[in-house]
């Protein structure tokens, strides 16, 4: 079996974050890897002062840096199949803005072509032609309520879901190729227990600014995940430099000072390096001791 692996993500920089070990084990050990990200990035915070000309209320030029900052992270991982949605620029980043509660919503004025408005049907055809000409084993994705709610990574997850869907479909829109049925599908997903750990060294340590407001006994934001919920967990500590180096990569979003890195330095190669999923289609193949899978192609 020519094993490969589709990852279906809505910004550049998420994909190195979610699943950056994971991506270059895989591409280490032979595995097909292919990304799909479904927007250019346009509304992103930027971070590098001599930069901020770019922001979308400026030169509106932050898709043609960020294409480069994920071209420079994806020859970090090895990733040498990585697409966007339909083509550069073709679904806008729709932006987003905090709710009280914590998590994001849409923001009140939307681009005309932001991914949160497109067509689902539209964007999942897209997506379906990706399916079916590199006829993956394992989708990687959000879940429903993209980690935190940003409205791009809902419409992906919404897309990833309905494209897997209709490529599977034989009678299906036949021009876009012949149809596949995707055996597995996972949801990215951040551990509890490993975050609660993580957090109480920082704090133990003295660091009261890293990951800001979260307490390590405390209630933590929608993005993690009880760990029964978890189903596997990647072990890509052997490739945590190339997952770090990506994450710097991506220069306008993430500083090298900033909490991943702060983590990192202080939790050590499991606090990036270790990946975790929830199987959302499929069936479990063998698990390991805490009862996850190890390979998100076992069983197949």
């Amino acid at each position: 079996m020519d094993k490969h692996l589709l990852l279906v993500h809505a910004h550049p920089d998420d994909e190195s974050i979610g699943q950056g070990a994971t991506m270059a084990k895989y591409v280490a050990e032979g595995v097909g890897v292919t990304l799909v990200t479904c927007t250019g990035g346009e509304m992103g915070e930027i971070l590098v002062p001599e930069m901020e000309h770019m922001a979308a209320d400026k030169d509106d030029t932050l898709a043609d840096q960020r294409k480069i900052e994920l071209d420079n992270a994806m020859k970090e991982l090895g990733v040498t199949d990585h697409r966007y949605l339909g083509g550069f620029k073709r679904y806008r980043d729709s932006g987003m803005k905090w709710h009280e509660d914590g998590h994001a919503i849409p923001d009140d004025t939307i681009h005309e072509n932001a991914f949160w408005h497109a067509d689902l049907t539209e964007a999942a055809n897209d997506l379906v032609a990706v399916i079916r000409e590199v006829r993956p084993q394992v989708l990687v994705t959000y879940d429903e309520f993209g980690g935190y709610g940003h409205p791009d990574h809902i419409q992906a997850h919404r897309v990833a879901t309905y494209a897997a869907s209709l490529a599977a479909v034989p009678s299906y829109r036949r021009d876009l190729g012949e149809h596949h049925d995707i055996p597995k599908i996972y949801w990215g997903a951040m551990s509890e227990s490993r975050l609660r750990a993580g957090l109480r060294l920082l704090r133990d340590a003295g660091d009261t600014t890293t990951f800001e407001g979260m307490d390590p006994d405390g209630p933590l934001p929608p993005f993690v995940t009880a760990d029964e919920n978890l189903s596997a967990m990647i072990d890509g500590t052997a490739y945590h430099q190339q997952k770090m180096a990506a994450l710097a990569a991506h220069a306008t979003q993430i500083t090298t000072d900033g909490p991943f890195f702060a983590l990192s330095n202080n939790v050590g190669e499991t606090a990036w390096g270790l990946e975790f999923y929830r199987i959302a289609k499929g069936e479990r193949g063998p698990l390991n001791e805490d009862g996850l899978e190890t390979d998100l192609f076992a069983g197949l």
